[in-house]
């Protein structure tokens, strides 16, 4: 049986011995590519009703897609050395590299689960007439209707962490075990028995990360506004994300050893196999 406070205690041994690799790796590939991020939102993104030239979204676009390619390779290339102490940072980069276009098959193919199941919950407002197009358009919602409409949500955010939960191992099974779509169900498996560990888990990590990002954010944006003024709100709220960025980039670090490491007890308890640190 997998035990959580065995697993934290690898993790954090993982995180003495490994952390400059990890590091080098979270900025690069983690840090950078979220303030790139934040400054497509900021700077590029058209506000509603604004005139912007189709060069300017274009670019915003081709952007936001090198953004998130460059944090998968990240994730993927931090869970290769988490995984294994003898992986160095050029054999991390190697693994990611191999496995990012298996990583980013899996990730459209959720993407588009993840749609076909928010229909249901279009359809239930369509035939109720709600004009999508409106800014007020759920105020004219009848009280049957957002009921139908708040209970389907609340079912798909209680399947979303099941299924969160039960795929945590995916991008660890994609990197070591070099599957593909396999993955997904060779991840459930693994998950057997300790979705409920796993969801209080992400809760938790979830409120310890949202704390003091918004913390972070709040107090850096303050002093931003102080010094930059309130003729440049784009640059203050740019300035307030890359403090965040810098509290999600440490996250990441721990996450990526916790999940490693939660890999290797798995596969240790489930195939009897030893991995890994």
């Amino acid at each position: 049986m997998v035990r959580m406070g065995n697993v934290w205690d690898r993790a954090v041994e993982v995180l003495r011995g490994r952390s400059s690799i990890l590091g080098s790796i979270a900025v690069g590939a983690i840090f950078v590519p979220s303030l790139v991020g934040n400054a497509v939102s900021t700077f590029l993104t058209p506000t509603p009703g604004a005139n912007v030239a189709a060069s300017t979204g274009l670019l915003g676009l081709v952007l936001g897609l090198a953004v998130l390619l460059v944090s998968i390779w990240g994730q993927l290339a931090m869970l290769a050395v988490a995984s294994d102490p003898a992986a160095t940072r050029a054999d991390a980069g190697r693994q990611a590299t191999q496995r990012l276009l298996p990583a980013v098959g899996i990730v459209l193919l959720l993407g588009v689960v993840f749609t076909l199941a928010f229909m249901p919950l279009v359809f239930i407002l369509m035939r109720a007439g709600v004009n999508f197009t409106s800014p007020n358009a759920m105020q004219t919602v009848s009280a049957s209707t957002a009921g139908s409409a708040s209970l389907y949500i609340l079912v798909l955010m209680v399947l979303g962490l099941v299924v969160g939960a039960r795929l945590l191992l995916l991008n660890a099974v994609i990197v070591n075990e070099r599957r593909g779509i396999g993955a997904i169900m060779r991840s459930v498996r693994l998950t057997r028995g300790m979705t409920l560990r796993i969801i209080g888990l992400m809760l938790l990590f979830a409120l310890v990360l949202l704390v003091p990002m918004i913390a972070v954010q709040s107090v850096v944006g303050l002093v931003a506004r102080l010094v930059l003024g309130g003729d440049a709100p784009g640059l203050v709220a740019f300035v307030a994300s890359a403090a965040g960025a810098v509290v999600t980039t440490i996250f990441s670090v721990v996450a990526a050893a916790f999940t490693a490491q939660l890999y290797v007890a798995a596969v240790a308890d489930k195939d009897g196999a030893s991995i890994g640190i």
